[in-house]
């Protein structure tokens, strides 16, 4: 342990969890969440959903591959905090760069282990996700209390994890062997417009990787600067929040409609929909996982998929859009999938690039390939 200092984590209900401190030091108010994703911790603390969120790992054993350099789904990690039952600060992995530990600190993320995050999980599970307070473990409760009481979580995190300015990858001259080089008909790479709304690297990659050239821009990216592009395709990532908190992107997809194929990816499919005049509304403690089952109600295949959400389309409220459910969730028949086939649109609520996670959903990147060539 690089620290040994005492910490706790106190919940709204008055619940106190103690245990050591390990990153980052400092008090931290977040929405607390749980994960019970297996393996890649390290691609959970660098996805930007988990913007000001304490995630709790339900997987025991968190640190000990250490953190390898191509792995990263973010520049900078936005997550808010990191609570484990039993900390690895001496990872074995010939790729491992750092340790868990070294980069939150770096990062200015705290972190607690020997917690009882099974009890802890539990807590998540019978009462919801809500605000809970990471300090050191003299924290009076009173004090604790308030503070959360006195906290509000912030809704700009889209704004704040996005990228500033447009960035451009270059597809390669040719793809890799696992798959044709993305052309468009007058032979080059297919070019696509990205909204940022804090995208994971791996999307770009998982394009890159079929041949497509991906531009990235800025969540607020006005359409007819999208426009003048000239993209053969349009994708909306996965972000952190509420996506009501963010009708500049909302309205930039709707006028977008009909004249280019889209994809949402997470965010990006509650966007869409809402776009299209669905309402969306929040689950009690989300879905976070690599495990999660999902119905292809075109194909009737089960796909097991990564997710990472807390906010679901209404199904009643696409009644009278165009849109079609395409996938469900079968732990809670949730919506995971719609699609306007006359628009070329779709989205989904999972996470296709998977990382971490199974690779049963790499498919949609064709199709959203094919809807180009349409």
């Amino acid at each position: 342990m690089e620290d040994k200092k005492k910490r706790k984590i106190i919940l709204e209900d008055g619940r106190e969890f103690y245990g050591e401190a390990f990153g980052a030091s400092g008090d931290r108010v977040c929405e607390i969440v749980f994960n019970t994703s297996m393996a890649g911790y390290q691609e959970i603390l660098s996805d930007l959903s988990y913007t000001d969120q304490a995630v709790v790992m339900t997987y025991p054993l968190i640190g000990n591959y250490g953190m390898a350099a191509e792995d990263y789904e973010s520049i900078t990690p936005s997550i808010g905090a990191l609570i484990v039952r039993q900390y690895q600060d001496e990872p074995s992995n010939f790729r491992s760069s750092a340790t868990l530990g070294e980069v939150m600190t770096a990062n200015g993320i705290p972190g607690i282990s020997g917690v009882d995050t099974r009890a802890l999980t539990r807590s998540i599970r019978d009462y919801g996700t809500r605000k809970a307070l990471l300090t050191d473990a003299e924290t009076p409760l009173r004090e604790g209390l308030a503070l959360l009481r006195g906290t509000c979580l912030p809704t700009d995190a889209v704004s704040r994890v996005s990228c500033r300015d447009p960035w451009t990858w270059e597809s390669p001259l040719t793809a890799d062997n696992s798959f044709n080089p993305a052309l468009s008909s007058n032979g080059r790479p297919l070019r696509i417009a990205a909204i940022d709304c804090g995208m994971k690297r791996n999307i770009v990659r998982s394009l890159n990787r079929r041949g497509c050239t991906v531009t990235v821009l800025p969540w607020n990216t006005p359409a007819d600067r999208i426009r003048a592009l000239q993209p053969d395709g349009i994708l909306i990532s996965n972000g952190p929040g509420d996506p009501t908190d963010v009708p500049e992107t909302i309205a930039t997809v709707r006028s977008l409609i009909g004249d280019f194929p889209i994809f949402g990816i997470c965010l990006g499919h509650q966007i869409l929909s809402l776009a299209y005049g669905a309402r969306t509304y929040k689950l009690k403690f989300g879905h976070r996982g690599g495990n999660h089952p999902v119905k292809n109600l075109q194909t009737g295949k089960i796909e097991i998929t990564s997710q990472n959400h807390s906010y679901a389309i209404e199904e009643e409220s696409l009644k009278g859009t165009p849109l079609s459910v395409t996938h469900l969730n079968l732990l809670d028949g949730t919506i995971e999938g719609v699609e306007c086939a006359r628009d070329r649109a779709f989205g989904v609520q999972y996470h296709p690039e998977s990382a971490p996670g199974p690779q049963d959903s790499a498919y949609l990147f064709d199709k959203f390939l094919e809807s180009m060539h349409q």
